[in-house]
């Protein structure tokens, strides 16, 4: 079966035979003596205070261009704190990375190597499993699914995104629809041990331990708050992203699909609904080797294979390896038609990315946008870096019609399908 990825556990560097390192220079390159520590000390002091300098001026900037502390604390005193309900299950839910069963990157079938994540065979599971994901409830009966909105479709397979603005109180009513113990987990907001979400040896009573694991068909309620600790910082843009997820067997958790995403915004920056006033559309991506072959769904997976190989054989395990953005891998993530669908922005919107990957050593992640440019930190670029559970806000201005490439840039992820599209319409 065709591979897509070197083997990852081989860290070494290949070796250059019979050449010397003059020879890789050349000789028009002599080497330099190392300059005394004196001058390198000397050099090092004055880069530091070239770059104090320029800090010095950024901020100077930022405080010059921004509405001052006066002007800042009354618009939070208008705002009114809510305490934002929500109601989530985990359920076990058929997904398939691929529902329009080609390569959208190519507009082409699936080829040998495209084709060995997503070709179901005897042997092999292809592109749809059973995976556990949060889903939203219209209310605490969970018989009904909240909508979700189209501007929110791109969200794929992760959770529904919590907004929150810096003041309020979140409270999570969760219900757990899985034939196992699951939990949700918050990153970013305030909680006391009794809404941590996590079982390990902490040494909390027994009447604070409900919430490490729910218990299947139970219900319980996670309660937060947000303070000015879990919103936007000096240097950070008007809204901030945070995640959720389950805890209780981690790795498999995660790995199954149970992660969502939270933003929290600035009280003086809030509409009522909690999304940044400054901000015209929000887009989330995940970025994740979701590894199938440690979900806790793996059993029930395989159970429909008529010729189910050994599950520590290599080819196997490769083809469950899903190089997916929000659960959709070669470009399969809804694009939309128009301005407020799926992946799909009109010219002149402020858009704001909330990029972020989990995963193991091979979720070192470079989202690259085409076509585009964003603000991170302050900076331009087109590319953000990620490493596991780390998460980055892009601030984008969309002024370049047409439809453009979003992928990881690492060369092994590219080839795996870890490729999406992003639409900007006049």
């Amino acid at each position: 079966m065709a591979k897509a990825r070197r083997d990852r556990t081989d860290g070494s560097v290949p070796r250059l035979e019979g050449e010397t390192v003059d020879e890789l220079i050349g000789s028009e390159h002599p080497r330099q003596r190392p300059p005394s520590l004196l001058k390198r000390h000397r050099e090092a002091l004055t880069f530091a205070a070239i770059a104090g300098l320029a800090l010095a001026v950024v901020v100077a900037v930022t405080l010059a261009t921004t509405d001052g502390p006066a002007v800042t604390a009354a618009a939070a005193a208008d705002y009114e704190a809510q305490t934002r309900t929500y109601y989530i299950g985990a359920d076990s839910v058929d997904w398939n990375y691929a529902p329009d069963g080609r390569n959208d990157i190519t507009g082409e079938p699936w080829d040998d190597v495209s084709g060995t994540f997503t070709v179901a065979g005897p042997d092999r599971i292809g592109s749809t499993y059973v995976k556990s994901l949060y889903r939203e409830y219209t209310d605490d009966t969970f018989t009904t699914l909240q909508p979700r909105a189209p501007e929110w479709e791109h969200l794929g397979d992760l959770g529904p995104v919590i907004h929150a603005v810096v003041g309020d109180m979140v409270r999570i009513v969760f219900r757990n629809g899985l034939d196992r113990p699951a939990s949700i987990h918050m990153h970013g907001l305030f909680y006391d041990k009794a809404s941590e979400g996590a079982p390990y040896d902490d040494g909390t009573p027994a009447g604070q331990q409900a919430d490490d694991e729910v218990a299947p068909g139970e219900t319980y309620t996670y309660e937060y708050t947000v303070p000015e600790r879990a919103g936007p910082g000096p240097m950070d843009p008007s809204s901030v992203m945070w995640m959720y997820h389950s805890h209780v067997d981690e790795i498999g958790d995660t790995n199954s699909g149970l992660v969502g995403p939270v933003v929290v915004t600035r009280a003086d920056m809030a509409r009522p609904d909690g999304t940044p006033k400054d901000v015209d559309r929000e887009l989330v991506a995940l970025f994740q080797v979701t590894d199938e072959n440690v979900s806790p769904d793996l059993a029930e997976n395989m159970a429909g294979l008529s010729a189910p190989p050994d599950p520590e054989d290599e080819d196997f395990e490769e083809s469950n390896l899903m190089h997916n953005i929000n659960g959709y891998v070669f470009g399969n993530q809804p694009l939309g038609t128009k301005a407020g669908e799926g992946m799909t922005v009109r010219k002149g919107e402020r858009v704001r990315w909330y990029v972020m990957a989990m995963g193991t050593e091979v979720d070192l992640h470079t989202p690259h946008w085409h076509g585009q440019t964003v603000l991170i930190n302050g900076m331009r670029n087109d590319v953000a870096s990620l490493l596991p559970a780390e998460m980055v806000v892009a601030d984008m201005t969309a002024d370049d019609p047409g439809t453009w490439l979003f992928h990881c840039h690492v060369n092994d992820h590219i080839a795996a399908g870890m490729m999406t599209r992003f639409q900007i319409v006049s």
